[in-house]
């Protein structure tokens, strides 16, 4: 044991160097180790508040894009065309199926209007489009034609700059909808609701409106229904000419160039409004027939103009005002921006989803890898070799405000099978009960109570590294129990002398009540699985406070358990690692420790957990250069699965939540469900592995609610208190005495003599 400290030295080891994460006395201490931090500078609050509004914002403004695109797509508000029924229709609607297809209904008296003879006016229903509408246009510039697009107000928010082309070549602009909705069958508010946005994006688009208007499903003068005539009714109060059509080309349906070119021709030289589509699906046909119609019209002297100019009408283009303008432009831009980020969420919910499946089966068979290999002793790298003799151990108990369980635990580790010599250190760190007095009280020859003023968790650990009088160190929490063949299990594998650490079996002791049996599962799939899987690729990144076993040499070199960040169980861990030691799991190796018993307290345990992880990741960062893998494979692992994806969580909700409410729920539903069902297995597969029940899987469907908002809602925390610069206070952890009475053991001591 050379170059350890002398075991009677009493002297506290200094503290390392301070990172710029934390205030220094801010640092000194672990959830049951608290100490007094400074009063913050002025405007710098203990615990940020400000970020819950912006997720806030950021999840309104994340609704609002989703409910922008879906009303966009008709997934929000989606109609349906009203089938048509028999009608009895008024003197006035009657009047108007036998007449012209520009109607105008502004006045008292209902009146229509044909085209003159040899005027044909070509439009184009639901475009722009970026494929079909270019192809168009060129076909109109080739002979020199004027057409009327009446266009879908969403399409000319996604594709402004070809509603400036159609103006900019001399056509006319028409009112088609935003969302190409049936007005026979919404109510009148949405019937304005959407003119007035089409209006707007047309604003925002050219800087005009336009006073044409063809409702969509809409056909010729005689297939008027009794619905679609009250709705026309409500446009021309709203100021609009409805544009019907005389010849409908039905090119939606695609029969074929001839057909269309043929239903496009008017007979005997009469004029007549043509409909067509730019958009919707494949218009190649159509783009061939508009071609073909004004090769074989300009032959027989038409000329192909606008609605308007063909009926001597002033133009239906109209300057629109400058906060019109400024209006649509925001609409325009909020649409497209809308579109994006419903598009990027798609495919990232999508990446989120295939990773986590792949990781949980990928862990699932690094486990079973691992429970094969660790099968009767035998570790990844080949058998560890037996000590000769069971090496004396050194147990360090840090201790603050203990006195629920400090007896309960001392009691487990002075009843341990290790048929070592042990030695045990309570390090009692300033508690203000009496956790000294009920330690020592125990009577124990082997238990020796130390005394310091509080430093907090770290300067325990240090002072009972520098007391100990062994070189194989054990440590564990003043609230968890050993069971009696832990100690043995623990240092059988440190045999290894290429082992520096190894890591215990932490087991949740008080599981009856919800949370209890949340964390219960959280514990055995979470860290207990997933531990297995990190021993096999190397990159072990916390060997919990609750048990832990260490060299202590390996410590020395490192300087002690560093106060750098406030989880440094995951400091320690990553250091040493990084120092060329390996860190194994000893799944054998039992620890009952007492869990959070409220949502309160839970928040406080895991808000320092993950603000300690991240300081840990932070400080380690540089590790991602080493040539050892460890680094990549650590930090790229809590990066992606313990901070990425949680900040992902509260859109994937948000997401669920509106596919349910506006959509048919059962893919959502079939899709929660799936992951469900995966974790389950998985879950019942480590439940397998660590012997324990699998009628404990019941509350897992449950987890998905609450549980798991609180622990992504902990990571935002943690991220906003790190990017803010705000000083994190130690959370204190009530203590509620579960071991108060030993727990039953699920596993019996081995016989005298046997080996651990």
């Amino acid at each position: 044991m050379s170059g350890l400290a002398d075991p009677q030295d009493k002297r506290v080891w200094p503290h390392a160097p301070v990172s710029a994460w934390q205030d220094p006395a801010a640092v000194q201490g672990e959830s049951r180790h608290p100490v007094a931090a400074p009063t913050p500078p002025p405007g710098k609050r203990a615990d940020p508040r400000g970020h819950w509004f912006l997720l806030a914002i950021g999840m309104l403004l994340a609704a609002f894009a989703l409910v922008l695109n879906g009303y966009v797509t008709n997934v929000v508000g989606e109609t349906r065309t009203v089938p048509p029924t028999a009608d009895h229709p008024s003197r006035q609607l009657a009047e108007i199926r036998r007449g012209g297809p520009v109607l105008n209904l502004t006045g008292g008296e209902a009146s229509s209007a044909r085209l003159p003879d040899r005027t044909i006016a070509l439009t184009f229903d639901d475009g722009p489009d970026p494929a079909w509408t270019p192809a168009v246009l060129d076909a109109l510039k080739k002979y020199g034609a004027k057409a009327t697009f009446f266009t879908v107000g969403s399409k000319v928010a996604e594709h402004p700059e070809l509603a400036r082309r159609i103006v900019a070549e001399g056509h006319e602009l028409g009112n088609h909808t935003y969302a190409h909705a049936d007005l026979a069958a919404v109510p009148g508010w949405r019937l304005r609701l959407e003119l007035s946005l089409t209006q707007k994006a047309l604003a925002g688009a050219t800087g005009l409106h336009t006073t044409l208007v063809r409702p969509p499903y809409s056909s010729t003068p005689a297939a008027i229904t009794g619905p679609q005539w009250e709705s026309m009714k409500t446009l021309a109060g709203e100021g609009y000419l409805v544009t019907l059509t005389d010849l409908d080309t039905k090119d939606w349906s695609r029969p074929g160039t001839r057909k269309i070119v043929t239903s496009s021709l008017p007979a005997g030289g009469r004029g007549a409004i043509v409909m067509m589509h730019d958009s919707g699906g494949d218009r190649k046909q159509t783009v061939e027939a508009v071609d073909l119609v004004l090769k074989e019209l300009t032959g027989k002297g038409y000329r192909a103009v606008t609605v308007t100019k063909a009926l001597g009408m002033p133009s239906a283009q109209q300057p629109a005002g400058g906060v019109e303008r400024f209006v649509g432009s925001a609409l325009n831009v909020a649409q497209r921006a809308s579109g994006w980020f419903t598009g990027a969420l798609s495919w990232v919910l999508v990446a989120a989803g295939a990773l986590t499946l792949a990781r949980l089966v990928f862990f699932a068979v690094l486990a079973w890898v691992h429970a094969r290999r660790t099968r009767g002793g035998r570790r990844r790298r080949g058998r560890a070799p037996a000590w000769p003799a069971p090496p004396p151990v050194t147990v360090i108990v840090p201790a603050y405000n203990e006195e629920a369980g400090i007896q309960a635990t001392v009691r487990s580790l002075a009843d341990t099978a290790y048929p070592g010599p042990v030695e045990i250190l309570v390090i009692d760190d300033g508690s203000t009960d009496s956790t000294a007095e009920l330690a020592a009280g125990l009577g124990f020859a082997n238990v020796r109570v130390i005394r310091q003023p509080n430093g907090g968790k770290p300067a325990a650990l240090n002072t009972g590294i520098a007391q100990a009088g062994h070189e194989l160190l054990i440590m564990v929490d003043g609230d968890t129990v050993f069971e009696p063949a832990t100690i043995g299990r623990l240092v059988r594998q440190l045999s290894d002398p290429t082992v520096g650490a190894v890591s215990g079996n932490t087991k949740v002791g008080n599981r009856r009540g919800m949370i209890g049996r949340w964390q219960h599962i959280e514990y055995v799939i979470g860290f207990n699985l997933d531990r297995r899987a990190f021993e096999q690729l190397d990159c072990m990144a916390t060997v919990p406070g609750a048990i832990g076993a260490f060299r202590r040499s390996a410590l020395v070199a490192l300087g002690g358990v560093s106060t750098d960040t406030l989880a440094e169980d995951t400091d320690l861990t990553m250091a040493l690692c990084r120092a060329g030691w390996r860190v194994v799991y000893e799944e054998k190796a039992l620890a009952w420790t007492e869990a959070p018993t409220s949502l309160g307290q839970l928040w406080k345990q895991r808000y320092r957990w993950c603000y300690g992880t991240m300081q840990a990741m932070w400080k380690h960062r540089r590790a991602v250069l080493d040539k050892d893998p460890f680094g990549r494979r650590c930090l790229g692992y809590l990066a992606l699965f313990q901070v990425l994806l949680p900040l992902l969580a509260p859109v994937v909700d948000l997401m669920a939540i509106y596919s349910t409410a506006v959509g048919d729920p059962l893919p959502v539903v079939a899709v929660w469900a799936g992951f469900v069902a995966v974790q389950a297995l998985t879950g019942w597969y480590a439940l397998r592995l660590d012997g324990e029940r699998a009628s404990a899987l019941w509350v897992l469907p449950l987890q998905q609610f609450v549980y798991r908002q609180l622990l992504y809602l902990v990571v935002i925390q943690s991220l906003a208190t790190a990017v803010l610069g705000v000083r994190l206070r130690w959370h204190t952890v009530r203590r509620e005495g579960t071991f108060g009475t030993p727990p039953a053991l699920v596993s019996p001591p081995p016989a005298p003599g046997a080996r651990t």
